[in-house]
């Protein structure tokens, strides 16, 4: 099968009849001004002697190259090879908590905004890796399916709030188990799972939820945020000026992160516990576990067609060499050496 690879290119073959309609012109004028100098065959003697027939070749070898350096722009393509692509990756399905206990403000500028600030390292250092988004509170649902499109998951990353969400509350077991239904068509050997959240568990459930998790062969990574001495909670995002949620006895509400229950969860499941907060680092360690674990997800044949322009290119400049060496004027003068082309 022969194609071009750049098909547009071929509209510079546009310039073949270009540059012929203006050797045709050069001819003429050039006859033109030669019979307004002087007699025609008095003129002849005076000159040197030209052969038509060189001229004539020169010009031909010069519209061909052009012609063929059109061509190889255009990418002739012919011949096939079939190639198999592999796409070496992990599944990673990200559970963040949008908790209304994540406005704290123990971390800058806030529990969630520096959670998605984390999050969505993890997501741009990813390559070749599928990503899917949880958001959950008191219940949880897919934010973002899995995909390797990383622009879209992070604009589905900036929209999570604790507004979006019908129910309060922190379920960490609900978190658990949407994001193992979302890696159900994932080989067992790929499913990882990341819970950014300050890990209070307000349900219950979570044995059952992790028991299921080790069946299913999903690595859990757990990523703590806040602090564990506990900080007033506020009634709203960036409300401030001692405005904090308070229970029904007018007692300020507080809240703190659970680093137990968090690394108990990663244990359980081979995974590994980070911390992100005051006197904590990022998350460039588990970025590099997941990088490094990528195993093949995926392969599938593909056709390809071999390149061959520069057949076509290395003609052209044979071509141009050959116009080059050949001389236009002819040994010695002759009256049938000059019908001036």
């Amino acid at each position: 099968m022969f194609r071009f690879g750049d098909g547009v290119a071929l509209w510079s073959l546009a310039l073949v009849p270009m540059l012929l309609g203006l050797h045709w012109y050069a001819g003429r004028r050039r006859r033109a001004l030669l019979d307004r100098f002087g007699e025609r065959r008095l003129v002849r003697r005076l000159r040197p002697a030209v052969s038509v027939a060189a001229r004539r070749w020169k010009a031909s070898l010069a519209v061909a190259a052009v012609a063929l350096l059109a061509l190889a722009l255009a990418r002739p393509q012919f011949g096939t090879r079939v190639e198999t692509v592999r796409r070496q990756g992990q599944d990673v399905v990200v559970a963040l908590d949008v908790s209304r206990s994540m406005y704290a403000e123990d971390v800058a500028p806030s529990r969630l905004e520096r959670a998605k600030i984390e999050v969505g390292r993890i997501v741009q250092r990813l390559d070749g890796d599928r990503i899917g988004l949880v958001a959950f509170a008191g219940d949880a649902f897919v934010q973002s399916p899995l995909t390797a499109d990383y622009g879209a998951a992070m604009m589905f990353l900036n929209a999570m709030d604790p507004e979006s969400m019908s129910t309060q509350g922190t379920d960490l077991a609900r978190a658990i188990g949407v994001s193992v239904e979302a890696l159900e068509e994932t080989p067992p050997e790929n499913r990882i799972v990341v819970v950014v959240t300050d890990g209070e568990d307000h349900e219950g459930g979570l044995a059952g939820a992790l028991a299921a998790a080790v069946e299913a062969g999903v690595t859990i990574h757990t990523v703590g945020v806040g602090s564990a001495e506990g900080v007033p909670l506020p009634d709203a995002a960036g409300s401030g000026g001692g405005r904090f949620r308070r229970d029904d006895e007018g007692n300020v509400i507080t809240t703190r992160l659970n680093e137990t229950a968090l690394q108990d969860i990663a244990l359980q499941t081979g995974g590994e516990y980070h911390r992100v907060g005051r006197g904590a680092g990022g998350l460039e360690r588990l970025v590099e576990r997941i990088a490094g674990g990528g195993r093949e997800v995926e392969s599938r044949e593909v056709t390809e067609f071999e390149e061959q322009y520069q057949i076509f290119l290395g003609a052209a400049l044979l071509f141009l060499a050959l116009e080059f060496m050949v001389s236009g004027r002819g040994r010695r003068p002759s009256a049938r050496t000059e019908e001036v082309a």
